[in-house]
């Protein structure tokens, strides 16, 4: 797995960090198949009173994300590859249950490594919001739209239709094609 280490704010990440989180990351790499395609950015971050990290892995058909604030960067990176564990936990079971036979993301994962859904926290199962977005919608096709979610990296997009005036969100199926909500 290639690692990009990148420093923002006040940090600068030393050697010995890069290491560190190198060394971290190595542990996720038994889950995947082919580590050699992939590619880990993360993103630290110093503030007066705490780091936050953010991990960022994209795969061939999901992003696995990860962003931890703590007072030390070594627990946030802790914290941070946690998560990271958790998803691919999530997505694997979800994968074993409802596309067993499917390619695609069921041969991103590594078989023989067996996860022990008794040890997740039942706290992992809450969720709550966390972030909420204000958006200009802008008229565009359909084409545009797909176009545009995909370079944003997004699974779906929201956009005003132009040729029906309609809000409308594009989004990627589990098949891999699109599909489009329009509203009333």
């Amino acid at each position: 797995m290639k690692v990009i280490v990148k420093g923002k704010n006040k940090f600068v990440p030393s050697e010995a960090n890069i290491s560190y989180i190198e060394k971290k990351l190595k542990k996720l790499e038994p889950y995947f198949k082919n580590t050699d395609e992939l590619e880990a950015t993360v993103l630290c971050k110093e503030y007066d009173s705490y780091y936050a990290i953010e991990i960022t892995i994209p795969t061939k058909n999901i992003i696995l994300r990860a962003e931890v604030k703590e007072k030390t960067l070594l627990s946030a990176m802790d914290k941070a590859i946690d998560k990271l564990e958790s998803q691919m936990r999530k997505h694997k079971s979800k994968i074993e249950r409802s596309i067993k036979l499917r390619d695609g993301l069921k041969g991103h994962y590594q078989t023989q490594v067996d996860f022990e859904l008794k040890t997740i926290s039942p706290l992992e199962n809450v969720k709550e919001l966390v972030k909420e977005k204000s958006i200009t919608l802008e008229p565009m096709d359909k084409d545009e739209a797909i176009l545009e979610m995909e370079m944003t990296g997004h699974d779906f997009y929201i956009f005003l239709d132009k040729n029906t005036h309609k809000v409308s969100v594009v989004y990627i199926r589990d098949d891999g094609n699109y599909g489009i909500i329009s509203t009333k």
